[in-house]
């Protein structure tokens, strides 16, 4: 079958990439908001993430023991109906924020496992909708599709901060003493429950092919022999021991740590981004905090699609070229969507000059890029403590471009060679996604006895572990 006739399921697909992404980062709007809403400490602001991320484990540590003792549920459901139950569960949790939100005393629990049912339905996407845009045309595609369709996610967290600040902060806001002002997220999040159904309804009309993969045992030359307990391989006359578990593979087991690092780092800077302007740079209105969260999140976008074509084998002067025309496409965007003056903008500027030579620097090796990438993190995050004002805040801004290729190169890094775990290393890899639920509670905790400026030490910590998984961790241990 052509790729031209999976044009419409894959812009559908693209579509629900992006509100994927936009309702994921609309949580660093929530945090501030709860915040003076309930009058929370930073450590019970932060509970948002910890709900929302610690439905990715739970749920993939589910979904990992069943598909080991009774067969992968999408083997049986198909990846379409997935994504549909992804989104009906999503658009119940969007409904419950509607009424919650308004009733007369609305509780900060309720929303909390709001948040968690909301964090189950995306997991349902992560697990279905990645792999199903993959397939949906030929092979030798797939990655190209694959970026564009993460791109568009990412261009979803870039204008979420600016769209959220202001409907939540300013357009809905409702400074209602008996309900608390929580009403403000009510038809909001309503909308985005229309929408979220829209597209189950939108999918399940769709022509999306079957596309369950069909697991046929291989009738080569390997035979396996199980003996004493312990697995043995044999190819071609030469017997080897074979792993029994994914486990088993130390470069996958410090990449698990690496992605609960990276996802805890990224998601805590954002979370704790809007406070720290508040209450550390003097930006008081939220919807300004917003437009400067947006060059963090954009800063993301950026780098994923400069990096895609940094890791790519095409000719190096137009590679380049190509590189340094994303660069300026994707900065045009975030400056003409936040509406800032040039001159407020242009550290951002000289931080994507760098990241751009910092991609050369890293000569294509995805192991070496992570390394530079958390190296320079650190520096950033380190100046970010030294200084005070807008030195400070444009130095922790400009790790969003860092972070860009962490989470696809720790990935990629951390499944080589697992041959037939392959599978099961990679549901281990999505069930620490945990840390965005771990790190940004102990950020605020951290923030209510050090300080918010101080408290953000921690994902000092987090980059440390990523730059020596970069240099040394990820090696291969045969």
């Amino acid at each position: 079958m052509e790729e031209k006739t999976y044009k419409y399921p894959l812009t559908i697909l693209t579509g629900l990439f992006f509100i994927w992404g936009f309702i994921t980062c609309l949580n660093d709007m929530l945090i501030p908001y709860f915040k003076s809403v309930f009058e929370l400490s930073n450590f019970q602001a932060n509970l948002v993430q910890f709900a929302f991320f610690t439905a990715y484990f739970v749920i993939s540590l589910i979904y990992f023991l069943v598909s080991r003792h009774i067969g992968d549920p999408i083997d049986k459901v198909g990846y379409k109906n997935a994504i549909i139950a992804g989104l009906l569960t999503s658009t119940a949790a969007c409904l419950m924020f509607f009424e919650e939100a308004g009733s007369m005393e609305p509780s900060f629990p309720v929303f909390l496992c709001a948040l968690f049912l909301l964090g189950t339905g995306f997991t349902f996407l992560q697990i279905s909708a990645n792999p199903l845009v993959s397939m949906l045309g030929t092979p030798e595609t797939s990655s190209s599709r694959l970026n564009l369709s993460q791109g568009f996610n990412s261009l979803g967290t870039t204008i979420a901060p600016i769209i959220g600040s202001y409907v939540i902060f300013n357009f809905f806001n409702d400074s209602d003493p008996y309900r608390g002002g929580a009403q403000a997220v009510q038809i909001p999040y309503l909308a985005l429950a229309c929408i979220l159904l829209f597209l189950a309804v939108t999918i399940f009309l769709s022509d999306i092919p079957d596309m369950r993969q069909n697991k046929k045992e291989d009738e080569g030359n390997e035979k396996l022999l199980v003996s004493d307990n312990s697995v043995t391989t044999t190819i071609s006359g030469t017997v080897t021991k074979a792993k029994k578990s994914a486990l088993e593979y130390p470069h996958l087991v410090f990449g698990m740590f690496a992605i609960f690092f990276y996802v805890g780092g990224e998601v805590t800077i954002g979370s704790n981004l809007v406070t720290y302007m508040k209450e550390c740079v003097g930006i008081i209105q939220e919807f300004t905090a917003g437009r400067f969260l947006a060059f963090y999140w954009g800063g993301a976008m950026i780098g994923r699609f400069v990096g895609s074509l940094s890791m790519s084998n095409m000719e190096n002067v137009k590679k380049y070229s190509l590189m340094a025309a994303v660069a300026m496409a994707g900065f045009a965007l975030i400056f003409t969507i936040t509406n800032f003056n040039i001159e407020e903008v242009l550290p951002f500027v000289g931080y994507l000059v760098a990241n751009y030579f910092a991609f050369i620097s890293a000569k294509s090796i995805p192991s070496r890029t992570l390394g530079i990438f958390a190296t320079i993190n650190i520096a950033l995050l380190t100046a970010m403590l030294v200084f005070d004002g807008m030195l400070s805040l444009w130095c922790i801004l400009a790790v969003g471009l860092f972070n860009s290729i962490m989470f696809s190169n720790v990935f990629t890094l951390a499944i080589r060679e697992l041959e037939e775990h392959t599978a099961q290393g990679s549901s281990l890899l999505v069930m620490m996604i945990l840390g965005g639920a771990v790190v940004p509670p102990l950020q605020g905790l951290l923030a209510d006895n050090i300080g918010v400026h101080m408290a953000f030490v921690l994902p000092i910590v987090c980059y440390v572990y990523l730059m020596w998984y970069g240099f040394k961790g990820c090696t291969i241990r045969k």
